[in-house]
């Protein structure tokens, strides 16, 4: 069976920092494109960062220079992190794989909150 497993959400200050997790089991993931997306209340789910097998990276714009994805595949796991948070950051935040063929596997989510 697969399974995303996301971890690290909170509750953080602006300008603070977290770091997320996805660990991945049941399947070899390492030759695929992985995802960070989120969604806020009332809005829709976006792709915030995706990082393909070579690590080539690509993000949107509101969070290039702050978040950073990365990935170990020796661990199964894609991180995000995310620094100099703001309050628009606050959504949840998930772990996404494409693979060509199938439906896409997705984390169950976890919960960034930024405020004071």
């Amino acid at each position: 069976q697969v399974q995303l497993v996301e971890s690290g959400g909170g509750l953080v200050q602006p300008g603070g920092s977290l770091r997320l997790s996805c660990a991945t089991s049941g399947r070899d993931f390492s030759a695929n494109a992985m995802d960070w997306y989120r969604q806020a209340p009332g809005k829709q789910r976006e792709m915030v960062a995706t990082i393909t097998s070579i690590g080539y990276t690509n993000y949107t714009d509101s969070v290039k220079d702050r978040f950073t994805i990365f990935r170990d595949n020796a661990k199964n796991t894609v991180y995000l992190q995310m620094n100099n948070l703001k309050p628009e950051d606050t959504a949840i935040y998930y772990c996404h794989v494409k693979v060509p063929g199938r439906l896409p596997y997705w984390g169950q989510g976890t919960q960034v909150t930024v405020s004071s």
